[in-house]
């Protein structure tokens, strides 16, 4: 939707595989734009990544470029993005997408302090100790070419320091850059770096669960600016509460109660009197007659049995403070199973009658009895 993008590089340290090339190959189909795989040789950092590949980001021409962290939703306001910084600073500054947190959570995050007009940032600090800030980095930002000569000249500072501690591994290290404490906290004041506050909805996902929260901010989202992709109550349909997107290759038995907050993906089945609320199903699973099925994700061609129940805990924002974002949640505490979303891999088999609750079960499991708090491998 952003007029004059020519491409899109995704960079990772991760092995492509057969399954991220098939998603290439049919993105590039639906969106008609070049889409690439990088892969960085070792894990580089926010920047060293981008610093590694600035040749292959740079050979179109680009005048800009956004760069995106992966492991964030939002209503991505590229467009604005774009606009805002015409309207301030000049043709080399930099913005970075900002949002309020409350004064607590703001210490997760990047803070950031701006001038009030100008919306310059003055001062950037990563996870502070103590406040500084409500306003905190989005990790989405506008970039020129000019940043590289920024990301430069912390690689220089790197390596020199390297050789005056003669690392022997230190050829690799110099080039691990991150953009947040490396970069902005030194652009911060210079007249180069800006901030455009976004009052649409944002949230970083550090965990499988915090899917489901992402889930209902998108479809949220969509009943606001594209109402006809989600489902409606129609005679002969299953009852939807809220809102709910059902593939259409998906069969869903008339009797079934799905919503809020559900995505029923491609060629899944839902049988009678199914109950599925506040859940991920993915393609190809079957939800057997009368299940069910809530603050859950079931995973790829899963089948879960008649008259079992599915069941997770949601770890959401409190929903009585705008302001609120999802906490990082660890997986365990006090050397127990913390309590969330129940998430099935996939092509995992729930028998009929069982209860299943907050608890990951991994792929291709075929489980024989209920479980309650278990990672089951």
């Amino acid at each position: 939707q952003v007029p004059g993008m020519k491409e899109i590089l995704l960079m990772g340290f991760y092995q492509p595989h057969e399954a991220l090339s098939r998603f290439l190959v049919s993105a590039q189909q639906e969106f008609k734009i070049p889409i690439r795989y990088l892969q960085e040789y070792a894990a580089l950092g926010t920047g060293g990544g981008i610093y590694h590949f600035r040749d292959q980001i740079l050979s179109g021409g680009a005048e800009a470029f956004f760069v995106l962290n992966a492991d964030v939703c939002s209503e991505f306001p590229l467009q604005e993005m774009l606009e805002f910084r015409q309207r301030h600073g000049d043709a080399h500054s930099f913005v970075i997408l900002g949002t309020t947190a409350n004064r607590t959570q703001a210490l997760n995050y990047g803070c950031i302090v701006a001038n009030v007009d100008t919306q310059e940032v003055q001062h950037y600090v990563e996870k502070p100790s103590t406040f500084v800030s409500e306003i905190i980095n989005c990790g989405i930002y506008l970039f020129t070419p000019a940043i590289f000569q920024h990301i430069g000249e912390v690689f220089q500072r790197n390596q020199q320091e390297l050789v005056l501690e003669e690392s022997s591994n230190g050829w690799q290290r110099a080039e691990v850059i991150r953009l947040e404490q490396d970069v902005f906290t030194a652009l911060a004041g210079s007249g180069k770096l800006y901030v455009y506050k976004t009052d649409g909805f944002w949230s970083q996902i550090k965990s499988a669960g915090s899917a489901i929260y992402a889930s209902r901010l998108y479809l949220n989202q969509y009943s606001k600016s594209h109402p006809e992709r989600l489902a409606q109550n129609k005679p002969g349909g299953p009852v939807i509460r809220g809102n709910v997107y059902i593939h259409p290759t998906a069969s869903i038995d008339s009797t079934a109660v799905l919503g809020p907050n559900v995505s029923i993906g491609e060629g899944v089945t839902v049988g009678a009197g199914v109950r599925v609320r506040e859940s991920i199903v993915l393609h190809g699973a079957s939800l057997h007659d009368h299940t069910c099925v809530l603050n859950t994700i079931v995973g790829w061609d899963s089948t879960i049995g008649r008259w079992a129940r599915v069941e997770g805990t949601p770890s959401d924002p409190n929903p009585n403070d705008p302001y609120a974002k999802i906490d990082s949640e660890t997986l365990f505490r006090d050397g127990r199973l913390t309590p969330s979303i129940t998430i099935l891999g996939c092509s995992v088999t729930i028998p009929a009658e069982v209860v299943i609750l907050n608890s990951i079960v991994l792929p291709h499991k075929e489980l024989s009895r209920s479980y309650k708090n278990q990672i089951i491998l």
